[in-house]
C-alpha cells in the first residue's frame, strides 16, 4: 500500500497546488477521503498512542508523495502560470466539470431524495461567488501583495488566507489554490516556493507567516469538518458541490487577481482542447481508484 498512498498523495498535491478542485476532492474521487479526515482528526484528538502511530504512518505515506507532486507542481507552475493562464484555467475548469457526476455518483444514496438542502448548494455557490466579487485585489485594485513592504496588515492578511485554503484543500470542493487565485496570493506563493527550493530564503518569511496560518486552519477545522460529515453528511455534500460550481466563476475571474490584471476567462479565450485534458486526467484518477478498489478486494 505505500505505492499506492504515494500516487494518492501525489494526485493530492497536484490538485491543491492549482484552482480548480483540492486535494480533498482527489481524495473523495480517490475512495479514501473518510480514512484522510480521520487520520487527521485522530492526531488531534484524545486517541490511543497506537491510534495515532497508525494514523501518522497513513499520514506519512499520503504526505510523502504530497510533497514529490507539490515541488513538481510548483517548479512547473510558477514558470508558465501567468503566460499562460487562460490554458491552465481551462484545465482547470475541466477538473471540475468532471468532477463533480462523480462526487454525485458517489453520495447518490447520501443526497437521494433529500433534495431540500439544495439550499446548501445555492449557499455554496453564492459563497465562493461573493468572496471573488469583494475580495480586495479584483481587477488589480486595492489592496496590494508586495514582498518588498512586509506589513502587519501583509502578515494578517497572509495569515489568514493560509487558514481558510488549507480549510478549503481538506474539504471537498474548492480548492485552496483557488481561493489564493481569489486572494490575489496564489502566484505568490507559488513562486516564493520556488525560490525557496532554489535556495533564495528571502522569500522565507512570507511562507513562514503562510505556513503558520496552514498549521492553525488544520487544527481549528478538521474536528469541525469531520463532525459533519459524520452529523449531516447530505447538507455537506449539497454545500461542496455548491462549492464546486461556484468555484467556475473563481476561475474565470482568476486573470483579473494576476499581478498584470488581465480580462476575465471568455469563450475566446477558453480553450477546449485544455478542458477535454482536464477532464481525461479526472477520469483517469477514477478509473485508477477503481483498480485499486479490485485489487484490495
Amino acid at each position: 500500500m505505500f505505492i499506492v498512498n504515494l500516487i494518492r498523495g501525489f494526485f493530492m498535491a497536484l490538485a491543491d497546488s492549482v484552482p480548480g478542485v483540492s486535494g480533498g476532492t482527489i481524495a473523495f474521487i480517490l475512495g479514501f477521503y473518510d480514512e484522510f479526515i480521520g487520520s487527521l482528526n485522530t492526531l488531534v484528538s484524545k486517541n490511543s498512542k497506537e491510534e495515532k502511530i497508525q494514523a501518522l504512518q497513513f499520514l506519512l505515506k499520503i504526505g510523502v508523495g504530497w510533497a514529490i507532486g507539490m515541488i513538481t507542481s510548483v517548479l512547473f507552475l510558477a514558470s508558465i502560470f501567468e503566460e499562460h493562464i487562460y490554458s491552465i484555467s481551462s484545465v482547470f475548469i475541466g477538473f471540475i466539470i468532471f468532477s463533480i457526476p462523480l462526487i454525485i455518483k458517489a453520495e447518490k444514496e447520501t443526497i437521494k431524495n433529500k433534495y431540500l438542502n439544495i439550499v446548501w448548494t445555492i449557499t455554496g455557490i453564492l459563497v465562493v461567488v461573493a468572496i471573488t466579487v469583494f475580495n480586495p485585489v479584483a481587477g488589480g485594485t486595492g489592496f496590494e501583495v508586495s514582498l518588498s513592504q512586509l506589513n502587519i496588515g501583509l502578515i494578517l492578511y497572509v495569515f489568514i488566507a493560509g487558514m481558510i485554503a488549507i480549510s478549503a484543500m481538506v474539504l471537498p470542493g474548492i480548492s485552496g489554490s483557488t481561493l489564493l487565485l481569489i486572494f490575489g496570493l496564489y502566484t505568490t506563493i507559488i513562486s516564493s516556493i520556488k525560490e525557496v527550493l532554489t535556495f533564495n530564503f528571502s522569500y522565507l518569511p512570507i511562507l513562514i507567516v503562510f505556513g503558520l496560518g496552514v498549521i492553525i486552519g488544520i487544527l481549528s477545522t478538521i474536528k469541525i469538518i469531520r463532525h459533519f460529515l459524520e452529523t449531516a453528511r447530505p447538507q455537506m455534500i449539497y454545500l461542496i458541490l455548491g462549492l464546486m460550481i461556484g468555484s467556475l466563476y473563481a476561475v474565470f475571474m482568476g486573470p483579473t487577481t494576476l499581478e498584470v490584471p488581465q480580462p476575465p476567462m471568455s469563450l475566446s479565450t477558453f480553450n477546449i482542447i485544455f478542458f477535454i485534458i482536464g477532464g481525461a486526467v479526472i477520469i483517469g484518477l477514477e478509473q485508477f481508484s477503481k483498480v485499486i478498489e479490485k485489487k484490495h478486494k
